[in-house]
C-alpha cells in the first residue's frame, strides 16, 4: 500500500511497498536506478511488506528478481540499474527472533531484529557456507531478459570487523550493471564522465576499473548501512544527463536522492519505513504534496 507521497517538482518521495508503487510510476520515465536492497536474513523490521525475510536465499533472490521485473515498464529502453549486493554466510545468522530481543534505532525510532538462530535446513548449503546470493541474483535477472554488463567489486578498506580465524575477513560488495531487456545492449553510458587519472606520470585520463576502493560511511546511526557518496556518484554520472530521473527502489536514508539532487538530477525515492521518510525529506528539503 502506498501511504504517503512527498516532493517538489519532478522530484518525489513515495512511502510504501516497492511492488505496488512500482506500478504507479509513468512508463519509460527513469534513467537509471541505483538502489541496494535488504540483506537475506540480516535484520526483521517487523513490517509484513518488507523484503529480505524469505526462509532461503532462492526465495530471496526470486523475490528480488520480481521486484527488479517491474524496473522494465519504468525505465527508458537506453536506461540503466545498478544494483548493491552482499553476501552472508549459511547458519552465521538466519530465522525469526522471539520478543525482547531487538534493537531501536535511537535516531529513527526503528524497531529491528538481529539474528541468531539457524534458517531452516538447505539442500545442499551447510552451516558456515559463504551463500553466494549477488551472483544468485545476478544470473536470475540474466534469465529475465536483463543485459549484466559489469560487476563493479566495491573494496571496503574499513570492513565491519569480523570475530574469524578460519577465513579472511569479508572486505567487499558487488554493484552490478544491468541494461534494458529491450536495449539490444545498447544503452546511455558516459564512460568519460568518471574516467580517472593514470597511475602513471602522463596525465592521462584512463576509463574507470572495475574494483572501486571506498570507505563505508555512517549517517549518525539513521541508518545501518549507508550508501556511500562515492560509491554512488560514478553511477550517476555515467548513466544519467543532466535534467535525467534517477530512481532508488530502497532509498534508506536518501544518500542516492540527495545526490542526485545536487548532480542536477530528478529524482524518485521509494522507502517502506515512514521513519527514513522523514529524514529523506530533512536531508532533500521536500515538502508534502498532500
Amino acid at each position: 500500500m502506498i501511504l504517503c507521497m512527498w516532493g517538489m517538482g519532478k522530484n518525489m518521495i513515495i512511502n510504501g511497498d516497492v511492488r505496488k508503487i512500482l506500478e504507479t510510476i509513468e512508463p519509460h520515465s527513469i534513467q537509471t536506478c541505483i538502489t541496494s536492497p535488504p540483506y537475506w536474513n540480516l535484520r526483521d523490521y517487523d513490517n509484513d511488506d518488507q523484503i529480505g525475510m524469505e526462509d532461503t536465499p532462492e526465495e530471496f533472490a526470486d523475490t528480488l528478481v520480481k521486484v527488479f521485473s517491474g524496473l522494465k515498464r519504468v525505465l527508458r529502453k537506453d536506461g540503466t540499474f545498478w544494483l548493491n549486493l552482499g553476501d552472508t554466510y549459511f547458519g552465521a545468522k538466519g530465522g525469526h527472533w522471539d520478543g525482547g530481543n531487538s534493537v531501536t534505532n535511537e535516531e529513527t525510532g526503528s524497531n529491528y531484529r538481529i539474528h541468531k538462530k539457524a534458517p531452516p535446513k538447505h539442500k545442499y548449503l551447510k552451516t558456515k557456507d559463504l551463500v553466494g546470493i549477488p551472483w544468485m541474483v545476478a544470473m536470475r535477472m540474466q534469465q529475465d531478459g536483463w543485459f549484466l554488463r559489469n560487476d563493479i567489486i566495491w573494496s571496503k578498506p574499513n570492513p565491519m570487523p569480523e570475530a574469524v580465524k578460519d577465513r579472511c575477513v569479508k572486505s567487499h560488495e558487488h554493484m552490478f550493471l544491468f541494461a534494458h531487456p529491450e536495449s539490444k545492449g545498447k544503452y546511455y553510458f558516459d564512460y568519460k564522465a568518471i574516467q580517472e587519472p593514470s597511475v602513471n606520470e602522463d596525465n592521462e585520463m584512463k576509463n574507470k576499473k572495475d574494483v572501486w576502493t571506498i570507505n563505508t560511511s555512517s549517517f549518525g546511526g539513521a541508518h545501518f548501512a549507508v550508501f556511500p557518496r562515492k560509491l554512488i556518484a560514478p553511477c550517476i554520472l555515467a548513466s544519467t544527463r543532466k535534467g535525467d530521473t534517477v530512481l532508488d527502489t530502497f532509498a534508506g536514508s536518501g544518500t542516492t536522492c540527495k545526490l542526485a539532487q545536487e548532480l542536477g538530477r530528478k529524482w524518485i525515492g521509494i522507502e517502506l519505513n515512514p521513519k527514513y521518510v522523514e529524514i529523506i525529506k530533512e536531508q532533500t528539503q521536500q515538502q508534502s504534496l498532500f
